[in-house]
């Protein structure tokens, strides 16, 4: 039996105890109620305050019983009580030691600044790809939320050096910028910038006017959930088929062809697909998935590329395809 099961038979029995203690000296010796009581539980604790009222042969015989059988279970209960405790404590400190271990190993990681609403999203679609994840959040309530998920969190502020080395910055693929001050979120990203100058940081901001700022202070990208909402919604009205087919292909939800996803691939110079054009990969027939463009190491971006186009090491290929068959260009991207 696991120790808060036993704990709650341990209560419970103690409960029953003074029940039936109450009871006991009621009937016995026709005393009120709340002498009842008073008596069961001196007699519980040991204190020895004496008897309430002059006790019957009758009552003394019931009274050492109700102290063997009492202690008893007073003694069951206190033990399971502390072996709980002794638990949660070292749980918790295991807990704490096993989060340190994975920090100090971790790496190609995201950094999420803010659990909140915003940050959880983040941190959900990230782990379903799935991707590893370390929150640094500054308010324990929702820490915690992180502490239950399982991911790595870091309780302090994201805008200090100190944390954003725990975090270890200079080993992570990318950062976000997800608390709810714009004025922190600077202070995020200035912070993280100034450690790392080639990381990817995205940043969430309220007020649109704090988005050059922002983009100044070195953010790669900013978003506003307030302004994506509202493209959303207009283009629910104006494109609904077209949100809904990018919704089943990026979220797997919202269309009736599931199984397409859009995906990047990334080509190494392993790759057998380096040098050749897009006719002579011929990836629609071997792969089995649809190029719908390229984005080259020089930053150009390619939308619909022709046949002619050239795939060269460090390109990303964008295309659509079932899973297996994007898995299958995985493949030949990887060589």
């Amino acid at each position: 039996m696991k120790v808060y099961a036993r704990l709650r038979v341990g209560l419970l029995l103690l409960a029953g105890v003074i029940l039936v203690g109450i009871t006991g000296f009621h009937y016995l010796e026709a005393w009120p109620w709340l002498d009842s009581l008073y008596m069961t539980l001196i007699t519980l604790t040991t204190v020895g305050y004496g008897e309430v009222h002059p006790l019957s042969p009758t009552g003394r015989v019931f009274t050492s019983f109700l102290l063997v059988i009492g202690v008893s279970v007073e003694v069951f209960t206190l033990g399971v009580l502390t072996q709980a405790m002794l638990e949660f404590e070292l749980g918790a400190f295991l807990g704490r030691r096993r989060m340190e271990r994975e920090l100090g190993k971790i790496s190609d990681h995201y950094i999420i600044c803010g659990a909140g609403r915003v940050g959880r999203s983040v941190a959900r679609e990230l782990r379903a790809r799935p991707a590893p994840v370390v929150i640094i959040e500054k308010e324990p309530a929702h820490a915690q939320w992180a502490i239950d998920e399982g991911i790595p969190v870091i309780i302090g502020a994201g805008t200090t050096e100190e944390v954003l080395r725990r975090a270890r910055i200079e080993y992570a693929k990318g950062l976000v910028a997800a608390v709810t001050s714009d004025a922190d979120n600077l202070y995020i990203v200035l912070t993280a910038r100034g450690l790392c100058p080639e990381l990817k940081i995205i940043a969430r901001v309220s007020e649109e006017e704090a988005i050059p700022k922002l983009l100044r202070a070195g953010a790669t990208h900013v978003f506003s959930p307030y302004q994506y909402v509202g493209h959303r919604i207009a283009q629910c009205f104006l494109r609904p088929n077209v949100l809904r087919f990018i919704d089943a292909a990026i979220t797997g939800s919202g269309g009736e062809r599931e199984d397409v996803q859009i995906e990047e691939v990334q080509i190494t110079e392993k790759s057998h697909l380096v040098g050749k054009t897009l006719a002579q990969s011929d990836l629609r027939k071997i792969a089995g998935v649809m190029v719908v463009g390229l984005k080259h190491l020089d930053g150009a971006m390619s939308f619909n590329p022709s046949p002619e186009s050239v795939i060269r090491s460090g390109d990303f290929v964008i295309a659509i395809g079932r899973a297996e068959s994007l898995k299958k260009l995985e493949s030949l991207a990887a060589g």
